[in-house]
């Protein structure tokens, strides 16, 4: 299939906030954007075929509206929609491991900074086989107005790294977001003295020193291949002690994106979302790439 960029749209403020930043996307890489309006039908189980030509109808003007929003923002991109009935976490999901990448809308949660992401969101986040990135509205955006387009803010790009886990497709992915943007590429490995440690840390602060520098040489080689690959993005990386959904969230503020991973599950576990990444995801004020791994 050939390479795309795929949005879902129902309509809400959040689902135009994502249709508009997955076009941008589709233009920094140069690839169509696919934008996917999912009906549920039928929603009960007997619904009148009086009502289906109007439904049917609204659907297919929201997509127009859509499209021609990312056109007249993007002159030039090629937007493909698709009008789809069926069970929207099912749909979006086959979509989303069809498309390089899959943008969703998350409501933020009021004055608070943060996502309340919807079942049909975390659905599709958790059983995925590609990236999907979670998009809210920006706080004050007028409702049903898509927002206006805006230039990236910093270009910087954070990712979350746990150098014990080899994760190569979450690496690659920031690392080839961050080429697209002029920032700058922030990688973060969070870590903490083991509880087995007790008072020895306390008795001994050479311990602690020594586990940092162990956590930071451990990045600086799991970056090295990735820095060659890509010489022309400019990358900085950090070491910390902290909670890693903390200082992910700390970082996250003004960067134009946030990058975390999710294992890929086998049944009989099935699909899982990890602390970390549910975490960012709900907090971040920032969109938030959820890239799987095996």
């Amino acid at each position: 299939m050939t390479p795309h960029v795929t949005a879902g749209v129902d309509g809400s403020p959040e689902s135009l906030a994502a249709s508009c930043w997955a076009a941008r996307e589709a233009v920094l890489r140069d690839v169509p954007l696919y934008l996917v309006h999912v009906e549920e039908w039928p929603t009960t189980p007997s619904v009148p075929l009086a009502f289906a030509p109007s439904t049917d109808v609204w659907s297919e003007n929201l997509l127009r509206d859509a499209a021609d929003q990312a056109r007249k923002d993007h002159p030039g991109l090629e937007v493909v929609t698709r009008h789809v009935h069926g069970r929207a976490g099912e749909v979006l999901t086959v979509a989303a491991n069809e498309a390089d990448l899959t943008v969703l809308g998350s409501r933020g949660l009021g004055g608070i900074v943060g996502f309340l992401i919807g079942s049909v969101s975390l659905a599709v986040v958790a059983a995925s086989t590609q990236p999907v990135v979670l998009v809210r509205r920006e706080v004050g955006a007028p409702s049903p107005t898509p927002p206006a387009p805006r230039e990236l803010d910093s270009g910087d790009v954070v990712l979350g790294l746990d150098i014990y886990q080899p994760c190569d497709p979450l690496i690659a992915f920031a690392f080839g977001e961050a080429a697209r943007r002029p920032g700058t590429l922030h990688v973060l490995h969070s870590w903490a003295l083991p509880a087995s440690y007790g008072y020895a840390a306390i008795t001994d602060p050479g311990i602690g020193v020594e586990l940092e520098r162990h956590a930071s040489e451990g990045l600086t080689d799991m970056l090295r291949p990735w820095r060659s690959t890509f010489p022309g993005v400019q990358v900085t990386e950090k070491a910390v002690v902290g909670v890693a959904a903390g200082e992910l969230l700390h970082a996250a503020r003004g960067a134009d994106l946030v990058v975390v991973g999710r294992h890929r599950r086998r049944p009989p576990l099935g699909s899982h979302i990890g602390h970390v990444a549910h975490a960012v995801i709900h907090h971040s004020p920032a969109p938030v790439a959820v890239v799987p791994f095996d």
